[in-house]
């Protein structure tokens, strides 16, 4: 079903391709990647929302802010922030080599240090860092968001631990439920999980 939906969806690009094999050889743990099925919907997303101002936390390769830079206005912008310092040469040589990278910002360190330091707002953002930290970053987020702006929130089904019983009691799955149970009491919001990959969710903020 999966090499179905990949066949008759929009190709993800040359770029997008080489970064995706480069991650498979060179990085550990590759499987981190957006790939090919979320980058178009992240693209997707950007284009029927039409935000300005982007906000990233994790940027790891940067497939995914390559996917939201896509469908930016010509005047927008992403800031991306990244706390592996170790990543910083692979990230900015993938920037390089694309047409996109004047709309890209990569901040390298601790999100919850540099948000707050960020001028202006945002009309989306897109959580995917520490899951160990995600109630955190929400919160140092939400008041950049502007009102009726999107926050997206990666790996929150995190390879279906979210349901196992009893839970593994691993730091990194205990995040990711204590951020949907936040989420889920959070009356400022809407929200939806999408069971895409490792869980995908929408937060509009009223």
């Amino acid at each position: 079903m999966e090499n179905y939906i990949l066949s008759h969806i929009d190709e993800e690009g040359e770029l997008l391709s080489k970064l995706n094999r480069e991650a498979h050889v060179r990085l550990l743990r590759p499987r981190m990647i957006a790939g090919h099925l979320q980058g178009r919907i992240l693209k997707m997303l950007v284009r029927l929302l039409r935000p300005r101002r982007i906000l990233e936390i994790g940027t790891y390769t940067g497939y995914a802010t390559l996917c939201l830079a896509e469908a930016l206005p010509e005047e927008g912008e992403i800031h991306t922030i990244e706390m592996d310092d170790e990543m910083e040469d692979f990230i900015r040589n993938q920037f390089d080599q694309s047409e996109l990278k004047n709309k890209i910002r990569l901040h390298i360190g601790d999100a919850l240090e540099i948000i707050p330091r960020l001028e202006g707002n945002f009309d989306m953002a897109l959580i995917d860092g520490d899951k160990r930290q995600y109630c955190e970053y929400y919160d140092v987020t939400f008041d950049k968001i502007n009102q009726g702006g999107v926050i997206l929130a990666d790996n929150t089904l995190w390879n279906g631990k979210v349901v196992d019983e009893p839970h593994s009691g691993d730091k990194q799955t205990q995040g990711i439920l204590n951020f949907n149970e936040k989420i889920k009491r959070d009356k400022r919001i809407e929200k939806v999980i999408l069971p895409l990959r490792d869980g995908l969710t929408i937060i509009y903020k009223l």
